[in-house]
């Protein structure tokens, strides 16, 4: 009888918002394939937890996907985390769950910590309906995702490291407008904690003078449907005007 894979989130900061159940699936795990096993043996370790670990992370998950789909296949089951968060959100996860379920396999997603959704939560801004982009292309593609970002009207979450923040915030400003409204969430839930608040202008500003530290999840307001259906009204009689012209 085959196994099951177990995709089990870990905290993104705070120790103690590791639950219950993925405490006890850990321990009862056959093997747990870990993004960095120094970084994963640091909780397990806290929790007393001793199970097989190897490491899973995106520069060898395609030679190891079929291998780990063979043993659960013959019986084992196996439980993926990452650093930190869900596994497969902007983490290594997302080609073992598709080769699992594509395979039949049962895979059991634990519910569990993340950053955008505190981020989303805590910003102040629309959060019955958004979009997570998370990592934007660093050069290839990037200006043409921007563009049509530009009149999604949803919330948009993104992550972004703090040495790009500052330019991110800049080239933010400049596709949807300097006065958009954003909120940047800084180290959630560790220590020193931090949610800056304000216009796309403004909160780029101040990261400007101050130095942004640690993990960062970039909250955007989506575009005003008002301004862009009367945007849509004038580029329709410009249109119908030129025409009458030619």
């Amino acid at each position: 009888m085959a196994g099951k894979l177990y995709i089990v989130p870990t905290p993104v900061g705070n120790m103690e918002d590791m639950t219950f159940r993925a405490v006890r699936v850990l321990k009862e795990a056959d093997l747990i394939l870990a993004e960095d096993t120094r970084t994963s043996s640091v909780l397990l370790q806290k929790y007393d937890i001793h199970r097989p670990l190897q490491s899973h992370h995106k520069f060898n998950e395609h030679k190891t996907v079929e291998i780990v789909k063979e043993k659960i296949l013959a019986g084992l089951d196996v439980a993926l985390i990452s650093d930190a968060g869900t596994p497969g959100i902007s983490d290594p996860g997302f080609l073992l769950a598709r080769t699992c379920a594509a395979e039949g396999i049962q895979v059991e997603t634990l519910p569990g910590p993340t950053a955008c959704i505190p981020a989303i939560v805590s910003s102040g801004l629309p959060c019955d309906r958004f979009c997570f982009e998370g990592f934007l292309p660093v050069k290839k593609g990037r200006q043409t995702l921007l563009t049509a970002l530009s009149r999604e009207t949803r919330t948009m979450v993104f992550y972004e490291s703090p040495y790009r923040l500052v330019k991110t915030l800049e080239q933010f400003a400049e596709f949807f407008g300097p006065d958009r409204e954003c909120s940047v969430a800084r180290e959630i839930s560790k220590l020193h904690e931090e949610h800056r608040r304000g216009t796309l202008a403004d909160v780029a500003a101040w990261y400007r003078e101050h130095e942004p530290k640690g993990e960062i999840v970039i909250v955007v307001a989506g575009a005003d449907r008002h301004e862009l259906k009367e945007e849509e009204r004038g580029a329709r009689k410009y249109g119908s005007e030129k025409g009458g012209r030619e």
